[in-house]
């Protein structure tokens, strides 16, 4: 009898790199990953994917021992899971690896980048934007889980917040902005505002919407201490859908809805963010929060079923 394939995601325990693995995971195997969530000792934290002697040391006794028998498929996410894919894939597994591990694509089957990354070639497979899960079975299910969003005041609108990265600094004057035009456009066309924050979204910029918004009615989550994480349901249910321009996951996974998508200050992203954010406003699925004109009416844009295709392809599976 054949031995059942299995399939492990690694990340660094970020929530983004996990929810892209796990998302490509689940696309391409039935079998249910085992999830790696891997602290890289030094040196080789530093040199992460590059190897060094005896790099198989890198992440603890537990993932050496396993590598002696290694998974069907083994797919990761960022840098540091970049070492522990190579490693696997050296030792028999078939390996995927998403965002750019900065060095020769060819140590992997495949790896899976943003369109707005550099990287190419024979093994490279481009996404505009992040993988997620969310199309309309999961649009579809967030709404039965969460059925008393819809009773809010339409239209519903969200906004998803993150926080200041280097490519995208945000700051009191950003903030400053976004709650004025928010105010203005709930003046216009009335209807309900939530706010969801991301780990990311510092303490200021959660304090700063609570007073700056109080005054229009929503539902408001920005950690544990609200309740439930309500951004399965609010994404499923929102209308329109205004993002901070910080957070490709985010804007990623807002597109994918059939929602109007603004994005407030694109202008203020540098490099690789802006490039994400002028693809999206070029192919009309997005528009800036202070673009005047109608809310774009595009179709949800989801990439993960053409990458699935083309990673199956190059992993011969």
């Amino acid at each position: 009898m054949a031995p059942v394939p299995t399939t492990w995601v690694l990340t660094d325990g970020r929530a983004g790199n996990e929810r892209q693995a796990l998302a490509l995971a689940h696309a391409l195997s039935d079998a249910t990953p085992s999830i790696w969530r891997l602290e890289t000792r030094a040196p080789w934290r530093w040199v992460a994917p590059r190897l060094l002697h005896d790099s198989t040391r890198a992440f603890g006794e537990e993932f050496r021992d396993a590598l002696g028998e290694p998974p069907t498929l083994a797919i990761g996410c960022g840098r540091q899971a970049a070492l522990a894919t190579r490693l696997l894939r050296s030792a028999g597994a078939r390996c995927v690896q998403i965002l750019d591990p900065r060095i020769d694509p060819r140590y992997w089957d495949a790896v899976v980048v943003p369109e707005h990354d550099a990287l190419r070639g024979a093994n490279v497979v481009t996404a505009l934007g992040s993988l997620h899960a969310v199309n309309a079975d999961w649009l579809a299910n967030a709404r039965a889980r969460f059925p008393q969003f819809s009773v809010l005041a339409s239209p519903r609108t969200l906004l998803l917040l993150g926080g200041p990265i280097s490519n995208v600094p945000l700051d009191a004057n950003w903030w400053k902005r976004t709650a004025n035009l928010l105010r203005v456009r709930y003046e216009d066309v009335g209807g309900s505002l939530s706010i969801c924050a991301s780990p990311r979204t510092p303490a200021w910029l959660a304090d700063a919407a609570r007073k700056d918004l109080a005054n229009i009615s929503g539902l408001r989550w920005f950690d544990a201490s609200d309740g439930e994480n309500p951004y399965a349901g609010l994404l499923a249910w929102a209308e329109r859908i205004v993002v901070s321009p910080d957070s490709v996951n985010m804007i990623s996974e807002a597109v994918a809805t059939s929602a109007s998508v603004r994005v407030a200050s694109p202008e203020i992203a540098h490099e690789r963010h802006a490039m994400f954010l002028r693809a999206l406003i070029e192919r009309g699925r997005v528009l800036a929060l202070d673009a005047d004109g109608v809310d774009a009416d595009a179709p949800p844009l989801v990439e993960l079923p053409r990458v699935t295709a083309a990673v199956r392809s190059l992993l011969r599976v």
